[in-house]
C-alpha cells in the first residue's frame, strides 16, 4: 500500500500539501488539489486514520453506553442518536454493559484515551460522581435526568407519565393496581419514583403488588400468573410493552386487568393495549444535538399516554 511519503515523491508535492488535500483543507490551489486527488485515486491511497484523527483532534466517532442491545427502550434511544449522528458523518459505537460496573468503567477509560469524541450515557451503574470524573476528557451527554450538575442531559418526564396513567386508572374506576419493574429501586431512579408515586396516590397499593426483574414477554407471562394466583389486581402498570404482551397472553380467556405499558411498541397496537410513548427517538436526536452544538442544556421530553 502506498504511503503519504511515496505519494509526495510521485506527485512532486510536499507531504504537507498532500495532507491538506486529504483532510480537505481550504486555501489549496484547485489545480493542485485535482492533480493530487487524481493520483490518490489511481494509486488507491488510503490515509492512516489514526494519524489523521490525531492531527485534526477528532475521531468522528461517538460512544453510546447502553445496558443491553435487546431492550426496546434503548433501541429507540440509540436509533435517534444514530439518525442525527449520520447527518454529521459521525460513526456510532454501541457499548453494552449488562449493568456491570467494571465494564462501564472500561468504556470510560477508553473515552479518556480519546477513542470517542463524546460519550452518551443512556443508563448507568456506577455513581454519577465517578462518571463525572471523566468529564475532563470530553463531553458527556446523559440520556436521563441530571438536574444538579453542569452536564448535558435529555430526560423523560416520568412523573407526568405516571400521573397520566393513574388518571386513566381512576377514569376506569380501578381500585387496586399492580406494577412490574425492571431494576431494583436501589439502582433505578425511575423505579424508585414510580413506587413512591404509587404509594402516594393509591391507598391500596403496597409492594406485594410489584413484580420485579421484568424485561421480556416471558417475564410478563410470569407476572400475569403471579397476579392471577397470588395478588388479584384490576389494573397493571408495566415497565414495557413486551411485558404487557406477556401479561395479556396469560390472561387470555380470563378477566383481564386494565393494562398500561410503556414504549409504544407495535405489540401494544396489535393487542390494543394502552401505552406510554416517551418519544425516545426524539430524545436521542436532542442528545446528539447537545453534543454537536456543544451545549449543556437540561431538556425534558413530555410523554404521551396512548389510550386504547
Amino acid at each position: 500500500m502506498v504511503t503519504i511519503n511515496e505519494l509526495a515523491k510521485l506527485s512532486g508535492y510536499s507531504t504537507t500539501m498532500i495532507s491538506r488535500v486529504v483532510n480537505n483543507y481550504p486555501y489549496v490551489d484547485e489545480e493542485k488539489r485535482q492533480e493530487i486527488l487524481k493520483l490518490i485515486k489511481e494509486l488507491n491511497y488510503r490515509p492512516n486514520s489514526i494519524a489523521r484523527n490525531l492531527s485534526i483532534g477528532k475521531t468522528y466517532n461517538i460512544g453510546v453506553i447502553i445496558p443491553s442491545l435487546q431492550r426496546p427502550y434503548f433501541e429507540q434511544m440509540v436509533s435517534g442518536i444514530a439518525e442525527e449522528a449520520f447527518k454529521h458523518n459521525y460513526k456510532v459505537t454501541l457499548l453494552p454493559t449488562n449493568y456491570d460496573r467494571e465494564t462501564e468503567l472500561s468504556y470510560l477509560e477508553d473515552f479518556s484515551t480519546k477513542q470517542y469524541d463524546g460519550l452518551f450515557i443512556t443508563s448507568k451503574v456506577n455513581s454519577l460522581q465517578k462518571i463525572l470524573e471523566y468529564q475532563q476528557y470530553g463531553p458527556l451527554i446523559f440520556c436521563e435526568s441530571v438536574p444538579d450538575e453542569e452536564v448535558a442531559s435529555v430526560s423523560i418526564d416520568r412523573e407526568q407519565a405516571f400521573m397520566d396513567a393513574m388518571a386513566y386508572f381512576f377514569e376506569h374506576n380501578i381500585k387496586k393496581i399492580g406494577m412490574t419493574v425492571g431494576r431494583n429501586e436501589r439502582y433505578s431512579n425511575s423505579t424508585k419514583l414510580f413506587l413512591q408515586l404509587a404509594k402516594a396516590n393509591f391507598d391500596s397499593f403496597d409492594e406485594s403488588s410489584v413484580v420485579r426483574n421484568c424485561r421480556t414477554y416471558e417475564d410478563g407471562y410470569r407476572a400475569g400468573q403471579f397476579f392471577y394466583e397470588n395478588n388479584q389486581v384490576d389494573g397493571i402498570l408495566t415497565n414495557g410493552d413486551e411485558v404487557s404482551a406477556g401479561i395479556y397472553d396469560f390472561y387470555r380467556g380470563k378477566k383481564t386487568p386494565l393494562i398500561i405499558g410503556q414504549d409504544n411498541l407495535l405489540a401494544s397496537k396489535l393487542l390494543n393495549l394502552s401505552t406510554i410513548d416517551y418519544h425516545l427517538s426524539k430524545s436521542g436526536r436532542e442528545a446528539f444535538r447537545q453534543f454537536i452544538e456543544n451545549r449543556k442544556d437540561k431538556i425534558m421530553i413530555e410523554p404521551t399516554l396512548i389510550k386504547r
